[in-house]
């Protein structure tokens, strides 16, 4: 990135509707402060190459699926130095342009936070629980099959209720606001992950770090929440690897 821009953000494409990805991106555009979004994708093709002309866009065509994780990491070394904050920001979300706002307001008052999330709801309104509690072996198999649900639930901080900012383990990765420079020193995502875990694992670094997550119900996004790991038999695939690589990793 040749300019200083105040944030910067990483959406990783795989076969996207165009419909749905407009949206996300007119979404980050519509936010007040000066920005550069990176399209990375990882699709077959490149046929989106010259779909998005803001000047505010830089398109890739990585020309293999390289993993979500690694995919996000190939602008590590401009956002370095170049941007104040670094948005992971999936496909389908939909947001107001005072989000971010309130956002990285949260991250500049708590100087020990490196990154926050937002409340996220589904399209019908419904809460998102995308606060969870680190997980076991066992809840990752109770999930999957949709059993024992009242353990599962509980490792969603649902007695928190949700409504104030507290700091849970980790989030579920569809809207993460880091402070650019935590992010760096994290060296981003572990690209060992091709799918799935990448965000329980990123979560775990921070902690490494000395440094904090914050959960911030002050503003909310909405996430069309694609469930892919139980419908497609090559996705549970990568989330029973990407599991059996964490677990192996942090040793829990």
């Amino acid at each position: 990135m040749n300019t200083t821009v105040e944030i910067s953000a990483t959406i990783v494409l795989y076969k996207e509707d165009v419909e749905t990805l407009q949206k996300t991106i007119d979404s980050f555009l519509k936010t007040p402060l000066s920005k550069k979004l990176y399209l990375i994708d990882n699709s077959p093709t490149n046929k989106l190459q010259n779909h998005f002309l803001d000047p505010a866009i830089e398109y890739r065509f990585v020309g293999k699926n390289s993993g979500f994780g690694a995919a996000h990491n190939l602008v590590i070394n401009e956002i370095q130095g170049s941007s104040k904050y670094h948005l992971i920001l999936n496909p389908d979300v939909i947001f107001e342009s005072e989000v971010l706002l309130k956002l990285k307001k949260e991250l500049d008052n708590h100087k020990e936070i490196a990154m926050v999330s937002p409340k996220v709801i589904y399209p019908d309104g419904k809460l998102q629980y995308t606060c969870r509690k680190y997980p076991t072996f066992l809840e990752l198999i109770y999930r999957r099959f949709g059993v024992f649900k009242k353990f599962t639930q509980k490792q969603e901080y649902r007695d928190e209720h949700l409504i104030k900012s507290f700091y849970p383990n980790f989030f579920q990765g569809c809207f993460l606001l880091f402070n650019t420079a935590d992010f760096v020193a994290i060296n981003g995502f572990d690209e060992r992950y091709f799918l799935y875990m990448e965000d329980v694992d990123i979560c775990k670094k921070i902690d490494k770090q000395g440094k904090r997550k914050m959960y911030f119900p002050g503003t909310e996004i909405v996430h069309n929440h694609r469930r892919g790991s139980s419908q497609k038999i090559i996705l549970l695939f990568h989330h029973i690897s990407s599991a059996i690589k964490y677990f192996k990793k942090w040793k829990n």
